[in-house]
């Protein structure tokens, strides 16, 4: 059994996130969904708009992932799982989660919770390294030119 991957965010966000997903696995298509939330929009409607999108995915897990926590996107998607026992939600979605859920869509919705969660923390990392374009220019150099191409 596949579970569904609904992505709730301020917009534009959720249907960038799901473009990237479909970018690098277009087999997921049906089962990753999007709802971009529009400022000034009702949260009643939102929700309709919510329950209307996920109506074809009865039965079936549910992770909600949305971005801020107490937000109106994060609020919608509280109501969507309150009284769903088949349903997951996760506050601070970025790729390295949203790549990871996508790919252990198949496992047991607990388990798919914390691989998502373990993908979206591993995937928050400082990087220490000097990009070439931060490196000083030694004096023989050919190109001195003060931007990268």
């Amino acid at each position: 059994m596949t579970n569904c991957i609904f992505i709730i965010a301020h917009a534009p966000l959720a249907q960038a996130m799901r473009d990237c997903a479909m970018h690098v696995y277009p087999e997921c298509a049906a089962t990753v969904i999007a709802l971009d939330v529009l400022p000034y929009a009702e949260p009643e409607d939102t929700l309709a708009q919510a329950r209307q999108l996920l109506a074809h995915a009865e039965g079936q897990g549910l992770l909600v992932l949305t971005d801020i926590f107490g937000a109106t996107p994060a609020n919608v998607a509280q109501k969507l799982v309150a009284n769903n026992g088949n349903a997951k939600l996760i506050a601070g979605v970025n790729l390295p989660m949203l790549f990871r859920a996508v790919c252990y869509r198949h496992e047991s919705l607990d388990a798919l919770v914390t691989r998502a969660l373990v993908g979206g923390t591993q995937g928050v990392m400082q990087v220490a390294i000097t990009a070439p374009q931060n490196q000083n220019r030694r004096i023989h150099d050919q190109n001195h030119r003060d931007h990268q191409q």
